[in-house]
């Protein structure tokens, strides 16, 4: 790139949240013209924007009005795509066959009249809740060790090293106390409550506001950096060149607000209970389909403020993810230590939901999401004939009368 710049400006894990669009399009349109302008990952899935549009929209956000892409976990076959590829950066994520880089391993920039290499890392933990069959026939190296070797060989041509991360805050603290010639890690991935800037040493380690609320900058100040972090300002006008797009997410957004059913009791005027939800999905299922055991992951519904209609939009934000219900095998090694299955799950992937519980001795499979299934059990036996969504539906709400009278 030959443009020079002020500032580098990092939005991370918007998950597709384009009803915030008024705030997010024309703040970053106004800082383009002086800022580069990267992410940190996972601009993909999270909401029904994503689910109807399949990324279309995302993807015109990110060709349109960003510089440079590190590759998250959500979304990741579309960091392969032509227009994102060619601006996504990676250190660390290899082909398996070839042995070389997924991804041009650094960008160099001038801000400021100094030389800067910014590059990306993606955590081996964050990798691996890829989707198997999306990561297949990929695999990452040890982030430290990838930036070290760039380093070496690039370090007489630049002057400063920015990273963009997509490993979460925490492993962060740990990269830039292994890494201290790195000026600036932006964060990403964790959806914790940790944003900094904190030092560590004479690295800064700052994280922007995840899905759509705000974003992290860094400048250089005297001899090092200083980085903040801040919110998108209230809605304005979206420029003129934008139009275009503004009327895709508008339309989709007028899509999102089809009332499917009213919202029952106890989830109606609060926050949804996501734990509370599977639990009483997976006792339908343990009873309706007949299966020996049911385990989900609580990570595949996300928590929403329900009123007293569940919209699409509603719906699609609370399943974004699409999952399909499937009967699994468990792997040979858990059949007589269900408990070791459910401690290795949860080290994976975060909270179960497990009926009945515990599960009993010598189970040899159980109903489970497509994820679940293919990514971190025995590969899937047969479909179930239901997708989560569906049976999200089912359970919170209770059709409208005139959904009623169609389906008779």
């Amino acid at each position: 790139m030959s443009r020079a710049y002020g500032q580098i400006v990092a939005t991370t894990d918007l998950h597709s949240t384009l009803d915030q669009a008024h705030r997010l399009l024309p703040h970053l349109h106004d800082l383009k013209g002086t800022s580069l302008i990267a992410d940190c990952g996972d601009f993909f899935e999270g909401t029904g924007y994503y689910q109807l549009g399949r990324g279309a929209i995302e993807r015109e956000i990110l060709t349109t009005l960003y510089d440079v892409l590190a590759p998250g976990n959500h979304g990741w076959p579309h960091y392969f795509e032509p227009g994102l590829r060619e601006m996504t950066i990676c250190a660390n994520a290899v082909d398996d066959t070839t042995g070389r880089p997924l991804f041009d391993r650094l960008l160099v920039v001038d801000v400021y009249g100094r030389r800067v290499a910014v590059t990306a890392v993606i955590g081996v933990s964050a990798f691996h809740t890829v989707p198997a069959s999306q990561r297949a026939g990929h695999h990452v190296t040890d982030p430290v060790t990838a930036l070290r070797e760039l380093m070496l060989e690039h370090h007489h041509h630049v002057d400063s090293w920015i990273v963009l991360s997509h490993s979460g805050f925490d492993e962060d603290l740990k990269l830039a106390g292994a890494c201290p010639f790195v000026d600036v890690i932006f964060a990403g991935h964790c959806h914790s409550d940790s944003y900094g800037p904190v030092h560590v040493g004479d690295t800064l380690v700052v994280k922007g506001r995840e899905l759509a609320a705000g974003y992290a900058t860094a400048e250089p100040v005297g001899s090092g950096w200083a980085a903040r972090t801040a919110l998108f300002p209230a809605p304005t006008p979206v420029p003129d060149d934008l139009a275009a797009l503004d009327e895709k997410i508008s339309s989709t957004c007028r899509m999102l607000a089809t009332a499917l059913g009213t919202v029952n009791e106890p989830y109606r005027d609060t926050v949804l209970d996501r734990h509370r939800l599977l639990q009483d999905i997976a006792s339908r299922l343990h009873t309706g389909l007949g299966a020996d055991a049911v385990v989900l992951n609580d990570t595949a519904l996300r928590p929403a403020r329900l009123g007293d209609v569940l919209t699409l939009g509603d719906l699609l934000a609370i399943e974004p993810f699409d999952n399909q219900l499937v009967h699994a095998c468990l792997p040979d090694r858990y059949a007589d230590a269900p408990d070791s299955l459910l401690r290795h799950l949860t080290e994976q992937t975060g909270p179960l939901t497990v009926v009945p519980s515990p599960l009993p001795q010598g189970i040899r499979s159980v109903l489970t999401t497509d994820y679940l299934a293919d990514t971190h059990l025995g590969g899937r036996t047969h479909q179930a004939g239901l997708r989560l969504g569906e049976a999200v539906r089912r359970t919170l709400a209770t059709p409208l009368p005139d959904q009623e009278e169609g389906a008779r």
